[in-house]
């Protein structure tokens, strides 16, 4: 790597002015000014499309470039999001013995002696961090993903610094995991290596989550090992860590009816259905495992409550629903997100049930293009859909002719000009023009690569 920066001026200038961009986003940049946070963003985008277009076939020059970068936030505070607060507050519980699915942190810290006795390190300050909303709501994170807390508390459970490290080198870690299987299945599908890097170095990755320390990382490293291992012919190692992407986020749960015609292809009527059955128990049974140490009446009612929320009472940069939202307040003058939010799940249950029945989901290329539509679908018809969100699309798109989720990654960053210095509104009118150009170029990516097909 560094022979090749230096034989090749350009891309050592590349590189350098990119550090230095990153080195601001991430110790300088403050969520309320949008303004310096698109352009520092705009920026990153047009470099690092510059790199890649310079150092196209290095790929050990890219795979260390994409590490330098990250490397760069190693010890920087989050600074667009704080849900890494919530992140050290429920691995110190566990540590402590306590369940955090059973208490919010409002429970803990204003009734300590009437609920029970917690001695957590900062409790005030990570309480605080995390603001009002996440502190009066149960914990809604997975069993994999309270493991990783876990993890972080018990090697830096007295440092917000300490723990913010170590939950940064979990998630780059995770980044070179999907490099290495990413680059393996994209061998395997005969597709260009490359392609990689479009996840690897792109800046929305890197500052989402690297830099603010969401967990949709760890998450499709688990995606994309248990893709290449169904590829590999390995379907029950492949369930089995695809249950453990389940136990990082739940959103996997949503491609388990897309595998039916994968299964099926090969065999008789009855045997792939068979074969598609007992994938389908592996996983489930996985993740039921896995919950099963925090299994309760009381913690079934919290957890799905808590889950119930993200439908029917949260709502942040959405597309459809915006929609239906102003028709309520237009013509019912009211707020339409209740039965929107109950009927919403139902519609892209329909959708993803046409996708698994009526499209042809037999090779690997085939499924992942099923779920790259289906998961974006899905983000369609949300109520919220958080920035960090559009990471899945994104690596599922690298294995597919469909590149509309690039352009998603770059546009997302719109939805932060909510985040004013004393309160939080939504701009319409940026989320508008966010979706029309995401929508816009994903009508123009499916019928161009239609017909190209047909021509072909």
């Amino acid at each position: 790597m560094l022979d090749y920066l230096k034989s090749n001026r350009l891309v050592f200038l590349l590189t350098l002015l990119t550090s230095v961009f990153y080195l601001n986003f991430a110790y300088d940049v403050v969520r309320s000014d949008f303004i310096k946070l698109i352009s520092l963003y705009g920026a990153l985008f047009f470099v690092t499309h510059k790199l890649l277009q310079i150092s196209k076939g290095n790929f050990l020059t890219l795979a260390g470039i994409g590490i330098l970068f990250r490397l760069i936030f190693i010890v920087a505070i989050p600074n667009l999001s704080q849900d890494f607060y919530r992140f050290l507050w429920d691995g110190r519980l566990l540590i402590q013995g306590i369940n955090p699915y059973l208490f919010t942190p409002d429970q803990v810290l204003n009734h300590p002696t009437a609920l029970l006795k917690v001695s957590m390190p900062q409790a005030q300050e990570l309480f605080n961090g995390m603001g009002g909303l996440s502190a009066s709501h149960f914990s809604n994170y997975p069993p994999i993903n309270q493991l990783f807390f876990t993890i972080t508390a018990v090697f830096a459970g007295k440092s917000i610094l300490g723990s913010v490290v170590v939950l940064r080198v979990i998630m780059i870690l995770a980044d070179i995991g999907i490099l290495y299987f990413g680059k393996k299945l994209l061998e395997n599908l005969s597709l260009p290596v490359n392609n990689i890097f479009w996840y690897f170095l792109n800046p929305f990755i890197i500052i989402e989550l690297t830099g603010n320390l969401h967990f949709e990382g760890v998450m499709l490293f688990f995606i994309i090992w248990s893709l290449y291992l169904l590829h590999s012919g390995k379907w029950f190692w492949a369930a089995l860590i695809l249950a453990v992407s389940v136990g990082v986020k739940l959103i996997p749960l949503l491609f388990l009816p897309l595998f039916f015609q994968y299964f099926t292809q090969k065999k008789t009527l009855a045997k792939g259905l068979w074969n598609f059955t007992k994938f389908c128990l592996v996983v489930i049974g996985t993740v039921l495992l896995l919950f099963a140490p925090f299994l309760s009446s009381e913690f079934i009612l919290n957890f799905s409550n808590t889950i119930n929320l993200w439908f029917q009472n949260f709502e942040f940069n959405a597309s459809i629903y915006n929609i239906i939202k102003w028709i309520g307040f237009e013509y019912y003058d009211t707020n339409l997100i209740k039965p929107y939010g109950s009927i919403s799940p139902f519609l892209v249950i329909a959708i993803l049930l046409i996708l698994t029945f009526f499209r042809k989901n037999r090779s690997t290329k085939e499924l992942i293009t099923a779920m790259l539509f289906g998961i974006s679908i899905y983000f369609l018809f949300a109520t919220t859909v958080h920035p960090w969100y559009i990471c899945t699309p994104l690596i599922l798109s690298i294995f597919t002719r469909y590149k509309f989720p690039i352009i998603w990654s770059a546009a997302v960053i719109l939805s932060y000009s909510a985040y004013g210095i004393n309160e939080f509104s939504e701009n319409l009118w940026l989320v508008a023009l966010e979706y029309t150009l995401i929508i816009a170029y994903a009508v123009w990516d499916i019928f161009e690569k239609r017909t190209e097909s047909k021509l072909i």
